[in-house]
């Protein structure tokens, strides 16, 4: 037997009920919202809460207008809180292939609408597979934003999701996602095990092949915002994974032109200007670049794209151009892979 679609919307829509109804937490989310989404949450309704089968926050910082796609949308909970934060102005589009998850988004449109105070709703629902988002007639290059929270690993065809999620984002947009990966790659015989995909495990990539996958697409520097490892806490499911490992990650990936394989230095520097909403002291790009107020940053030239070409450059202050490159950007955990000083290093010969 193998794993299909019809399996894992059976899964969602009639073998769970409740996100207590999941075997693992690997569709848990693991660490607590940060206050401003708790706030956001108090206001989401109770049913949309119990069916929420997320393992991240897919919410980045500031959405205030911004069009934005939600792969694998489920009830809805994160649609409503990117609802809140795009405002009356902005757009969220949903979409689902499991008729009970829709469903239940769909009935709680009106209730969101007026707690958020909107006059209409910025929130729709679709139907469909994200990995045949080509058949759903969404516009190529009209997302400010991408997000998915713990549904990739259930596709049947990755590399087609993260290539259409480049093709629907606008330049300068971005695919910020989470979802579960592996220390390696999983067997034939446990990706047609139903129980350990719908648990979002037989279905989780390869680190490394992730990587792979989104380069292709052209998302050329994935970004890591967190990781968390996951414990599996199933006697019966552990025994089945043996030891492997698996992790709960939150990536962000640019559609930008020109960014480089590796970090590379032009002697750029960049200054956080606070101006952020709820990030008035420091703003995290990443898991390794945090940029304090007010302080004069080093950083590659895929970092300077990165604020400089997106929605954050007007809170930043830019230095530095492309004219003098001075080889690799070490700050980024780069290295030249050899030593001047190996064979004797004053060898003049060629």
């Amino acid at each position: 037997m193998e794993v299909n679609y019809e399996d894992v919307k059976e899964y969602y829509g009639k073998e769970l009920s409740r996100s207590e109804d999941l075997k693992t937490n690997a569709c848990c989310t693991l660490v607590p919202p940060p206050k401003y989404i708790q706030r956001i949450l108090e206001d989401i309704h109770d049913e949309v809460h119990a069916k929420y089968y997320g393992c991240g926050l897919t919410i980045p910082f500031q959405l205030d207008g911004l069009k934005v796609l939600d792969l694998g949308s489920g009830s809805g909970r994160d649609c409503y809180i990117a609802s809140s934060l795009v405002g009356q102005q902005g757009q969220v589009i949903g979409v689902d292939m499991t008729d009970e998850q829709l469903a239940v988004a769909n009935q709680h449109i009106d209730y969101h609408t007026e707690k958020f105070g909107y006059s209409t709703s910025n929130v729709r629902f679709i139907k469909g597979n994200i990995d045949q988002l080509d058949e759903l007639g969404l516009q190529d290059g009209s997302f400010d934003l991408i997000i998915s929270n713990c549904v990739v690993n259930l596709s049947m065809d990755k590399q087609k999701i993260f290539n259409d999620a480049f093709r629907l984002l606008k330049p300068g947009g971005e695919m910020y996602f989470s979802d579960v990966y592996c220390d390696r790659r999983i067997s034939t015989e446990l990706q047609q095990d139903t129980v350990l995909w719908g648990e979002c495990l037989s279905g989780a990539l390869y680190w490394n092949d992730f990587l792979k996958m989104a380069k292709k697409s052209g998302f050329t520097d994935p970004r890591v915002i967190k990781s968390n490892g996951i414990t599996i806490e199933n006697e019966d499911i552990q025994e089945r994974v043996g030891d492997m490992q698996f992790f709960s990650v939150t990536y962000r990936l640019f559609k930008l032109d020109g960014l480089e394989e590796d970090c590379e230095d032009y002697g750029q520097s960049v200054r956080y200007l606070g101006t952020i909403k709820e990030n008035a002291h420091y703003f995290d790009l990443d898991d390794h670049h945090r940029f304090p107020k007010g302080k004069m940053i080093t950083v590659c030239g895929n970092t300077y794209k990165m604020l400089h070409e997106t929605r954050f450059k007007e809170h930043f202050e830019f230095f530095g151009d492309w004219s003098t490159h001075y080889g690799i950007f070490e700050g980024c955990g780069g290295n030249m892979p050899f030593n001047a000083d190996e064979n004797g290093g004053d060898m003049s010969c060629c």
